[in-house]
């Protein structure tokens, strides 16, 4: 009897993992690392119940996937054993390079390295333990194997990652109005000339797919509150890094220590003898909570101000703008936050942070979504859909946000005595 473990997953039910390469991926301490990092950093801080893991997350693209693989099975498109695996171990490794809270880390601690390049070189360094089992996953990873369609279920505008994080954070997070059909989209999957298509009567589920993405986006990924707690968040950590250079010894995981007190450049986490791989996969999100929750009663007083506000959700104020804001308008708040913390206005700009978020949801020049008709054409969604309205999908939209420290809304106390 063909050994396997079954896990209980609450968006999709059991989850069959079978023994063998995919087992000892899934409990290999790299893939375990990941649940201890939320899926949806600080979202948390609009919405408590996302407090699902990447593992989690992980997991349910890896259950799409083997489902997506079947249904092609069915339709005739034939699959070396081999080549299922790899696609399935690809699609649970795809995220395995995040660190806690991907994109502040990728502006503060490891600038310039994104977590892609993180999670190609973590599955480099397990192939090399699992003795070449993963070489198969990593080349459908970075498309360099001849069936492509492979990569786009791992990669692509209707890939898994996309699938399971729309349905799975809009259970965690309760917006019920953005639940995708993902049951009814793998079944109308189908391949032609090597590309992953949609079959004509999968339409309707297509739309409301992208429809649902724009809601996400709009609701819980680019919520501006989250937005003013990641700033906050950014804020802490280059402060941090700039007490490190200057001698000030600081509390940190021995992890985070590495980081805070070395230069890491793109060069350097590359071709570092593994060192700085091997310290940024004992990062979790544990690491950031514990140091700022230390950082909040020490003496510097921007660092305490910031990690107080950070462990207490004393958030930034924020407001939000369809054009840069003004200097005269900044500048104001520079003088304010000074006088407030008793601290230089050059010190202040901590405290303010004018991000500016770029949206683009869909982009039909990178290899956009095809529909399918019975007699064989192909036509994209832009030409197939008569609801959607795609010119809007595909503008890039831009809002510009202003976030600032508000003395009323901060318990300073604790800095007092």
């Amino acid at each position: 009897m063909y050994e396997q473990k079954i896990i209980n997953d609450p968006v999709f039910g059991f989850i069959v993992v079978p023994k063998g390469l995919l087992y000892e991926v899934v409990q290999h301490p790299l893939m375990q690392r990941l649940t201890r990092i939320k899926q949806v950093g600080l979202s948390s801080v609009v919405y408590p119940g996302a407090q699902h893991t990447r593992f989690q997350h992980s997991l349910g693209a890896f259950f799409l996937m083997t489902e997506a693989l079947k249904q092609l099975r069915s339709k005739g498109h034939f699959l070396f054993e081999a080549e299922a695996e790899a696609a399935q171990a690809a699609i649970l490794l795809h995220d395995v390079g995040h660190g806690p809270f991907s994109h502040v880390l990728e502006d503060t601690l490891v600038p310039g390295i994104r977590h892609e390049t993180i999670s190609k070189l973590m599955m480099e360094q397990m192939n090399t333990q699992l003795e070449g089992r993963l070489t198969l996953a990593i080349q459908i990873f970075c498309n360099r194997y001849p069936k492509h369609y492979l990569h786009q279920l791992v990669s692509g505008q209707l890939d898994m990652d996309r699938m399971d994080y729309l349905r799975r954070d809009a259970y965690y997070t309760g917006v019920s109005e953005a639940t995708i059909g993902s049951a009814r989209i793998i079944r109308m999957l189908n391949v032609q000339d090597d590309q992953l298509v949609v079959e004509a009567k999968g339409l309707y589920s297509i739309e409301n797919f992208l429809t649902a993405r724009r809601l996400m986006y709009a609701q819980v990924y680019l919520h501006k509150t989250s937005v003013a707690y990641e700033c906050m968040l950014v804020s802490a950590l280059r402060r941090a890094k700039a007490l490190a250079a200057g001698g000030v010894q600081l509390f940190a995981s021995p992890a985070l220590r590495f980081f805070l007190y070395e230069e890491i450049t793109p060069a350097r986490f590359v071709g570092d003898d593994d060192t700085c791989l091997q310290q940024f996969a004992r990062l979790d999100d544990n690491d950031i909570w514990t140091a700022l929750k230390v950082w909040s009663e020490g003496d510097d007083t921007i660092l305490s101000t910031l990690a107080h506000g950070l462990v207490n959700r004393r958030i930034f104020k924020v407001q939000s703008f369809e054009a840069p804001v003004g200097d005269e308008v900044i500048d104001a708040h520079l003088v304010r936050i000074a006088r407030t913390l008793g601290i230089t206005r050059e010190e202040a700009r901590h405290f303010i942070a004018t991000p500016v978020i770029e949206t683009h949801l869909y982009d039909p020049a990178d290899e956009g979504i095809s529909i399918q008709y019975p007699d064989g054409t192909v036509r994209s969604i832009a030409e197939a859909s008569e609801m959607l309205n795609l010119a809007v999908l595909e503008q890039k939209g831009q809002k510009y946000y202003l976030c600032y420290f508000a003395g009323e809304d901060f318990n300073l106390s604790h800095r007092v005595g």
